[in-house]
């Protein structure tokens, strides 16, 4: 469950963390004239999904005016498709820099993970894409309650360096990632974010503040609730990310398992899953996991869940395989169809489609390896055959296994292999 911005700060004010002076929440732009101001302020679009800058969401006045106009213009808005009901106003503040840190779960692993980078009040998943080396990471191996100080400073020499700052500015950055690190196990978050901090004369403070709190572990969570003023679970909205907005209007269900600014590791392989249904699917996500724990010392990431439900047309089976190699943090695809619901034929006529459009527009071509039985076998075995003979080149990456004379925990094991093969690792 996602707090607002200013719940957020609310919590980050009683755990230490500095934040900007507020001044209070708004609903429409006539209730500016209640409040004592102070300029310049920011004014900020209070939803539940991120974006808020690019769409015009947050806006600075310099005087009671512009304030009016701006927050006119906001409560306007519709951001990713829902209407502003709110506004927080809080001081503007002056830097000499900026950055991020946040805390949250590696979802292949379940440790918890610190993060922090230089490139603060930008969208950290564009720094994830373009310049994953400016993203430091530190993993926790035993789910401390509090962070350990020497790695709290560690990292904050590390920021301290990037950013420019003295070597004084070290201990003010590891008692702010300290910090946040205590709450983030302290409510029971999935994440907790800080984009920007923003360096200031007068010290840090977290310019915005994001917090996900767990649904499961609500239970433990009631005082903060009601503290925040929150009764109950709020009917949330989670932010989909670019891949789960572009099934969603192919009309299949997808989820991805890592965050888009989630740095890519390059010790890892990240498997796409195109599994045949739900179950289906969570079982790849299983034992995509558990064959990488076992056989290649934890260096594999399943990097999505994906359900093709039981009557999947060609062109959204292609669109399947499509999605997934345009992601350029996937390194192999494991693919499976299996039981009486969905066609083989129609699964192997899409997975050959993208395949070979692929291949004649110059894309990126991620090897495909799997399995297929069930409904429709002998055609789509046909079609297969026929295929390879017609255009091998554009399917040289591609390894499906007719039957089911191998398990699946096998057909993963080897696609797994040749994917370490190629990248030259034991």
């Amino acid at each position: 469950m996602r707090l607002y911005e200013h719940e957020a700060k609310r919590v980050f004010q009683r755990r230490g963390l500095p934040v900007p002076k507020q001044f209070g929440v708004i609903h429409s732009p006539e209730e500016l004239a209640r409040l004592e101001l102070e300029f310049p302020l920011m004014l900020k679009a209070l939803v539940l999904v991120g974006g808020r800058g690019k769409a015009g969401g947050i806006k600075r006045a310099e005087n009671a005016r512009e304030a009016r106009a701006e927050a006119r213009e906001i409560f306007q808005l519709r951001i990713k498709g829902y209407p502003v009901e709110a506004i927080l106003l809080e001081e503007a503040l002056e830097a000499d820099a900026a950055c991020y840190i946040g805390v949250t779960m590696d979802p292949a692993t379940f440790n918890n993970v610190v993060l922090a980078s230089a490139f603060g009040g930008v969208e950290i998943e564009e720094v994830a894409r373009d310049r994953p080396e400016a993203i430091h990471k530190l993993e926790l191996l035993e789910n401390e309650p509090e962070l350990p100080a020497e790695l709290a400073r560690g990292l904050a020499s590390r920021l301290a360096e990037d950013l420019g700052q003295a070597a004084s500015a070290v201990e003010t950055l590891a008692e702010i990632i300290s910090k946040l690190y205590a709450l983030y196990q302290a409510i029971d978050a999935k994440v907790c974010e800080i984009n920007p901090l923003l360096l200031t004369p007068k010290g840090p403070v977290a310019a915005d503040a994001k917090i996900v709190l767990d649904e499961n572990a609500l239970f433990r969570q009631a005082k903060l609730l009601e503290e925040l003023g929150i009764s109950g679970r709020r009917h949330d909205v989670a932010e989909p990310t670019p891949n789960e907005r572009r099934a969603q209007a192919a009309g299949f269900k997808y989820l991805d398992l890592l965050p888009p600014e989630a740095p890519k590791d390059p010790e890892k392989i990240y498997v796409g899953l195109v599994p045949g249904g739900a179950g289906y699917g969570i079982f790849s996500i299983d034992e995509v996991a558990n064959i990488g724990e076992r056989f290649f010392g934890g260096r594999v990431v399943p990097f999505n869940f994906m359900d093709s439900g039981g009557g999947p047309t060609q062109e959204q089976m292609a669109e399947m395989f499509h999605l997934l190699m345009d992601d350029p943090r996937v390194d192999l695809i494991i693919t499976s169809r299996f039981g009486g619901i969905s066609s083989c034929d129609i699964f192997i006529r899409g997975l050959v489609q993208a395949l070979r459009e692929r291949h004649a527009q110059g894309k990126r071509v991620v090897p495909v390896y799997g399995r297929m039985v069930g409904t429709d076998l002998p055609s789509a075995r046909d079609f297969l055959e026929r295929a390879k003979e017609e255009t091998p080149e554009a399917l040289k990456e591609m390894e499906i296994i007719v039957g089911n004379q191998k398990i699946m925990a096998e057909v993963i094991k080897e696609g797994l292999s040749r994917a370490f093969a190629a990248k030259g690792w034991k």
